[in-house]
């Protein structure tokens, strides 16, 4: 098995001093020799870490012992070597920049549907109720074009503040549709969902994202790799490195 052991995490929670908590996690990240990035914000937490296995997991438990992030769910893969070459914590004024600050994941998620219920989906060509269901890539196109669902939407937008207005250009093409927006690691996707209910669209969020879906089903009705903000440069359908990069300073967001 490869020796190290990665992990992205997000979470939603209300954090009244970030800059408090930035404090606390740089030393504690460091003095358990991790790489990567932390970002918070008065919105919650994002992180992608990575170093042995019994560090990053010691950490991420720490971490969970703090009320504010007791839901925090990891997504584990593995790698021969580090792919970030140093460790950065930030205090943001989003995890995930929108700039649309009525969306408040903070204060309640989208609906959510498990890889289980999407692969129901997919298979059977509707949802439950016999609707279309539509796929929504919310992620930047070039991260679209290393892989995505077969048939999902994609808006070829360059950041992901462009997506309000992208839905505005579509959203007649989504009424009377079940929604499912996904992404890499689903904190953009949770974002977008919520956008998505505001403007009259029957929307769903995938939870735990592309690589979830990897780890649930494989690569079933997924096309190509994911690329991820780090050395790796994109991991394929079984969360192993499809190819090889060097390490990279910060991933920018899952």
């Amino acid at each position: 098995m490869a020796s190290v052991l990665n992990v992205s995490a997000y979470l939603f929670t209300r954090i009244a001093d970030p800059a408090a908590v930035r404090v606390s996690l740089h030393e504690r990240a460091v003095a358990a020799d991790l790489r990567g990035t932390i970002l918070l914000a008065e919105e919650g937490i994002n992180l992608f870490l990575a170093g042995k296995a019994d560090a990053v997991r010691g950490f991420i438990d720490d971490l969970r012992a703090d009320g504010r992030f007791a839901a925090l769910e990891t997504k584990e893969s593995r790698s021969d070597g580090v792919p970030f070459d140093k460790l950065l914590v930030k205090v943001k004024r989003e995890i995930i920049r929108m700039d649309r600050p009525e969306v408040r994941p903070q204060d309640g998620r989208a609906p959510a549907v498990s890889p289980d219920t999407l692969r129901r989906w997919l298979d059977r060509g509707a949802d439950d109720d016999g609707r279309e269901v539509v796929l929504v890539d919310t992620r930047n196109a070039f991260e679209v074009d290393y892989g995505t669902f077969a048939g999902a939407l994609d808006w070829r937008i360059e950041r992901f503040t462009q997506f309000p207005d992208a839905v505005s250009a579509h959203r007649d093409n989504l009424t009377g549709k079940t929604v499912v927006s996904f992404c890499t690691g689903g904190i953009r996707c949770e974002k977008a969902a919520l956008y998505l209910r505001s403007e009259g669209v029957e929307a769903y969020q995938l939870d735990g994202g592309i690589l979830g879906w990897f780890d649930a089903q494989g690569g079933a009705h997924f096309t190509g790799d994911c690329f991820v903000f780090d050395g790796r440069e994109a991991l394929d359908s079984g969360l192993t490195p499809a190819r090889a990069a060097a390490p990279v300073a910060s991933p920018l967001g899952v």
